[in-house]
Parts: structure tokens; sequence; C-alpha cells
């Protein structure tokens, strides 16, 4: 009976953090007495299972590739694109064990890594091309040539879309890897995110710092918005677009129904900012000198971690991953 008893107490116990964590991601925007507003991202409940408590040191770092830039979660591993050495590293989530390096190719400068539901696409900025592998074993099942100097990729649960430096925007399909559509965009696009209708490309070249939303359906621009110097990072929170604008130290809040920029949030001096992901309750920001974890509320540091050179940020559903010059650090 008593170890009944304990079980029972202990579903009780997380049925109350539950509803105490549901509760708090709705009353949290209204401690001063206003009501939150529409629409506001919630708290992540899933990360109730992590039991943290404070913010004690967790951070541990895994040796990849040769300076990895674009990282990606596939459901249980996370993959990096290493620059320098033509590869791509496989990493179980759970614990960091290395699972596989995969060769892509001798000089054509790994970037941006995207997850289909099935495969895992690699842009390769020297080549022109993107390279598909299927998740499971690092296979390569295809390389499909795109535009020059392409970048941080996005999937819209059909297709790839690739922003490249020509100034074009390429539609790929996932299945096969056919051309759908080269779509003119400005300004040298170097990143992308879904909102789940719309494609957002991140145009961070001299003419200055802008972001286009595009149909997704035929590659219509739909609204160009600017935001800061020198933009690279972009991620969507369920509600508003977040960019890292590495060029002055900022990240610009967009509503994505509207483009409307709803804040612009400085960093501390000497970060500039690269890659953006979003954790289910705060955005992540990778920098020059260190990663800062922002308020989705407001745009307030909640926390800094130290790590020089941060490039790609993804979630894995309860932790943070940053590609760094050699290593990937998991908070």
């Amino acid at each position: 009976m008593k170890r009944g008893i304990f079980v029972f107490a202990g579903l009780i116990t997380v049925s109350l953090l539950l509803g105490a964590l549901s509760g708090w991601a709705q009353t949290t925007a209204t401690k001063s007495g206003q009501p939150a507003s529409p629409g506001a991202p919630a708290a992540n409940p899933l990360k109730v299972a992590l039991l943290d408590w404070y913010k004690a040191n967790t951070t541990t770092s895994f040796t990849v590739g040769n300076l990895p830039d674009g990282i990606a979660f596939d459901g249980a591993n996370i993959w990096t694109a290493n620059f320098n050495d033509g590869t791509v590293s496989k990493l179980q989530a759970n614990d960091g064990t290395p699972l596989g390096t995969f060769t892509i190719g001798a000089g054509v400068e790994p970037f941006g890594v995207t997850f289909d539901g099935a495969n895992i696409w690699v842009s390769n900025v020297a080549a022109g091309t993107v390279t598909k592998l299927q998740a499971g074993t690092g296979k390569i099942l295809g390389t499909f040539t795109v535009g020059s100097n392409p970048g941080w990729m996005a999937f819209d649960g059909a297709n790839i879309w690739v922003p490249n430096g020509t100034n074009t925007l390429t539609k790929l399909r996932a299945s096969d890897g056919k051309n759908l559509g080269n779509f003119a965009v400005t300004f040298s696009p170097i990143a992308t995110a879904f909102d789940g209708t719309n494609i957002w490309v991140v145009c961070g070249g001299t003419a200055g710092g802008v972001v286009s939303k595009v149909r997704a359906s035929d590659g219509t621009v739909l609204g160009t918005y600017s935001v800061g110097t020198a933009p690279t990072g972009i991620a969507f929170d369920g509600v508003n677009m977040w960019v890292a604008n590495r060029g002055d130290g900022t990240v610009t809040k967009l509503q994505a129904s509207t483009g409307n920029v709803l804040g612009t949030f400085s960093l501390d001096a000497g970060m500039a900012p690269y890659g953006v992901a979003f954790d289910g309750s705060n955005i992540w920001v990778s920098s020059s000198e260190g990663t800062a974890e922002l308020r989705t509320s407001d745009g307030g540091i909640a926390a800094r971690f130290p790590g020089q050179n941060g490039a790609g940020v993804a979630f894995d559903g309860a932790n943070i991953w940053v590609a760094l010059s050699h290593t990937v650090q998991k908070y």
C-alpha cells in the first residue's frame, strides 16, 4: 500500500506542477494588472520534466567538425554543418554521443542544415548546391544545384526553401529535389524561417537590413520590413518573428501577421547576434561573445551564457544547442 500511496502522491505532485506552470504562463503578462497580450506564446509545460528548479550550471560541450555553422534537430539527434571540413556531424541529443561524421565534399563549405521529417538537407556555400542525406544512415540521396552562396534553409511541410546570394529564393520539392521555382528577393538573402503559411527571408546585404515575407504557395513577396544592420538568424515563436542583427548588436521582434516592428532589443556591448531559436518559452540568441536567453514578453535578457563565436542555434524539445568553433554546447 505504501508504494501505491507514493505513486499516487507523485502523480498529484506532477499534476499540481503542470497546473501551476499553466497558470504561470497565463498570468506572467498580467502581473502589472494589465490583461495578457492575445496570442502570446505560453510557457512550454514539457520542460517541467527537466526538474530545473534553479539556474544551475548545466552546460555541456561536445566536439564536432571544424567550424560548425548551421544546426538542426531531427526528433532524436542533432546535426551540424561543418563549414571548414566539408562534413556533417550527427550527435545523439540525449547524451551527445557521436553517431557519425558524413562527408559532403572537399571545399564545398557546408553552411545550413534543415530536417524535413525524414531527411537532412545541407546547403553548400562554395558549391552553390544543396545535399540531401537520409537521416537514419547519413547516406547521400542527391545533390541539387541552386544559386550561389546558399544559406540557412526552411522546410514548409512539403518543400525546402533556399536563400541564395544572387538575390533569389529557390523552392525545392523535398521528395525528389525538383526545382519548383526561383523567386526574386533583395539584399543578399542569408536565412529563412516558416511561420506556418509564409516564408520569411533575412536579407542582410550592404543596402540595409530587411526581412521579406513570401507566400509559400507561389513565391509572391507580400511585404518587406526594415530590421537592424546585417541581420542573420531568424526564428518564429508561434506569433512573432525574431531577427538577430549582427551589425548593430540588436534583436528585432516583428508581428508575423502584419510585419510591424514590436521592439528592438539591445544585447550587451560587443555581442554580435547570429543565430536564433525559440524554446517554447523564450528566445535564444548566439553571438560572438556568448549566448543570451531573451523573454518573449519584453525582449529582456533572462540569462547569459559564455561561449565565443556562436553560430546556429537549435532546440531539441528540452535543451538548447549552440554551434561554436569546434564544438556544440548543450544548455
